[in-house]
C-alpha cells in the first residue's frame, strides 16, 4: 500500500499530550498496537466535517479511512460488503479500475441492483425508506428533485455498473441468495484489510441523508497491515468470487462454502483470530463456539456492545460469570433489545411474547436478573450496531458477526478475536462513552410494553 494515513485517535484526535490537563480537555490519544488501527463514527474525541450536511461533528470519518485504502492500492481491491451505496466510494474504486487496478466487488443481493432503475411501488417499505434517503443523499443542490445527473451520480451501483467493475451478488451459486451476505470487508493489494461493523453506507456511517438528527448507526472499523492476515482474507473473498461474472457457477455462499476452524495469524505482534460463518449446527468449530469459549476465559470484567443478540447458550456463558464474579456491562441497541428473541430480556429476567403469543422456543429467563445489562442514549435513529466484547481490558471480539443462530449456521460472516490490551483500550473507552447516561434494568419502554404483552398474552405459550 505504501503510506498508511492514520484515522485512530493518535492520528485524529490532535488531543493535549501534556501529562496533565485542564477539565473539559480532550483526554491524551490512545497508543495502537504496530500494524493495527482503529475508527469510531461517534468517538468523542475526535471531529470532522459531515459530507452529508456538510455540517463538523463528533467522530472519527469512517468514509476517508476507506477512501484512503482504496486510493493507496497499486494492484488489487477486493470488496465484499452486505451494502454499498457512498457515490465516492463507488467513484474511488471506478478510478481504480480505469488505473488498471483489479477491483472486484461482492454484495447482499437485496442491494446489488441500482436503486434508480428500481420503482418505489415494488419495493418492501424498508428498501421505500432506503431508497428516499439515496434520494435525498443525490439530491445535491437541495432542490427537492434529482435531474438525471444527480440521478447517475448519486447511485453508487449504477456508478460500478456504468464504470464497468466486475460485480456479482449472493445468488451467483445459482440459488436465490444465502441468507444474508453481511461480510463487510475490503482487501488492498494482498496486504491491507478493512473490516468491522460498518456498512459502507450514509446510514452506517454519517447520518440518514434525509434526517439531521442522525449521526449514522454507532459503528467502527478496524485497518490492518499484514499480508498473512490480507492472505486469509482474500481466500474468503475467492469462495464467494469463483470465476467471477460470466464465468464457471462455482460462486460459494453461505453453508457451501464449507467454512472451516479458525485461522490464527500474527499482525505485528498481535494474535488475531479470524473465522468465516456460516457453519453447520453440529460443526464445533462455528462462531458461537469460539464466541462462548473466549468469554469463558474472562476473571474480572466483560463489556458488550450489541445490536442483536439473540443466543441463548451465550446467556447462560454470561449468566456463569457473573456468578463467578465477572463484573458486566452490557448495551443492546434498543430496537433489538426489547424484541421476542432477545437474550436481553432473558438477562434481565422477562419474557415477552411474539405477535401470536408465542414465547421463544427454549426460552430461559434467568431467575435473578443479572446486574449491568442495558440500553443505550443514542442520536434519534440511529442504532447501535457495534458487535464488539472486551475481555479483561486485553482481549477484543468484533467483526460483523451478530451474537445469534442466524449469524453462526446462516449467514455469510467475519468474527474476530484480537488478543491486544492496546486494542482493547480504545474498545473500552467507546464503551465508556456509552456507558454514560445508558438506561440500566428494565427501561420505562419495556415496562410498559411488558405491561401490555401480558394483557393481551397472559404468560404467553412456549413456542415448539
Amino acid at each position: 500500500m505504501g503510506r498508511m494515513l492514520v484515522l485512530g485517535s493518535a492520528g485524529l484526535l490532535q488531543a493535549c499530550s501534556q501529562a496533565g490537563r485542564l477539565e473539559g480537555q480532550a483526554p491524551p490519544p490512545l497508543p495502537l498496537p504496530p500494524s493495527i488501527e482503529v475508527v469510531f463514527n461517534h468517538r468523542a474525541e475526535a471531529r470532522y466535517r459531515s459530507p452529508i450536511h456538510g455540517e463538523p461533528r463528533a467522530g472519527d470519518d469512517l468514509e476517508a479511512l476507506l477512501l484512503d485504502t482504496i486510493r493507496g492500492a497499486q494492484r488489487e481491491l477486493l470488496v465484499a460488503v452486505q451494502e454499498l451505496s457512498l457515490p465516492q466510494l463507488a467513484k474511488a474504486l471506478v478510478e481504480q479500475h480505469r488505473r488498471g487496478v483489479r477491483v472486484q466487488v461482492v454484495l447482499e443481493n437485496t442491494y446489488s441492483q441500482p436503486w434508480s432503475s428500481q420503482h418505489e411501488a415494488e419495493l418492501s417499505p424498508h428498501l421505500r425508506q432506503r431508497q428516499r434517503q439515496l434520494m435525498a443523499l443525490a439530491d445535491r443542490n437541495r432542490d427537492g428533485r434529482l435531474d438525471a445527473m444527480e440521478r447517475a451520480q448519486g447511485d453508487a451501483v449504477a456508478v460500478l455498473q456504468r464504470g464497468g467493475v466486475p460485480l456479482l451478488d449472493d445468488t451467483a451459486d445459482g440459488s436465490r441468495g444465502s441468507a444474508l451476505m453481511h461480510s463487510k470487508f475490503l482487501v488492498a493489494d494482498r496486504r491491507v484489510v478493512v473490516t468491522g461493523s460498518a456498512n459502507f453506507t450514509p446510514s452506517c456511517i454519517h447520518g440518514d441523508p434525509d434526517d439531521r438528527r442522525t449521526r449514522g448507526n454507532v459503528n467502527h472499523l478496524l485497518r490492518f497491515n499484514s499480508g498473512a492476515l490480507a492472505a486469509v482474507f482474500a481466500g474468503e473473498f475467492q469462495r464467494m468470487w469463483g470465476d467471477g461474472p460470466g464465468g464457471a457457477s462455482d460462486s460459494r455462499f453461505g453453508l457451501a462454502k464449507g467454512s472451516g476452524p479458525a485461522t490464527t495469524v500474527l499482525v505485528g505482534n498481535t494474535p488475531v483470530t479470524v473465522l468465516f460463518a456460516p457453519h453447520r449446527r453440529q460443526d464445533p468449530n462455528g462462531g458461537l463456539q469460539l464466541i462462548a469459549s473466549t468469554l469463558m476465559a474472562a476473571q474480572r470484567q466483560v463489556d458488550l456492545a450489541l445490536f442483536v443478540f439473540s443466543a441463548q447458550p451465550l446467556t447462560t456463558v454470561i449468566s456463569a460469570l457473573q456468578q463467578g464474579g465477572v463484573q458486566l456491562r452490557l448495551l443492546a441497541d434498543p430496537g433489538f433489545a426489547s424484541r421476542p428473541f432477545s437474550e436481553v430480556l432473558d438477562l434481565l429476567g422477562v419474557a415477552l411474547a411474539d405477535q401470536h403469543c408465542k414465547l421463544e422456543a427454549g426460552n430461559q429467563p434467568l431467575q435473578r436478573p443479572s446486574q449491568g445489562v442495558g440500553i443505550p442514549q443514542l442520536p434519534g435513529g440511529d442504532k447501535l450496531h457495534h458487535k464488539f466484547a472486551v475481555i479483561d481490558n486485553r482481549t477484543v471480539i468484533t467483526g460483523s458477526f451478530n451474537w445469534s443462530p442466524s449469524a453462526a449456521h446462516q449467514n455469510d460472516e467475519v468474527l474476530l478475536v484480537i488478543e491486544s490490551p492496546l486494542l482493547a483500550a480504545h474498545f473500552t473507552r467507546e464503551m465508556d462513552r456509552l456507558w454514560q447516561g445508558a438506561e440500566l434494568g428494565i427501561s420505562g419502554r419495556l415496562a410498559r410494553k411488558l405491561t401490555a404483552n401480558r394483557r393481551r398474552c397472559g404468560s404467553g405459550v412456549q413456542r415448539n
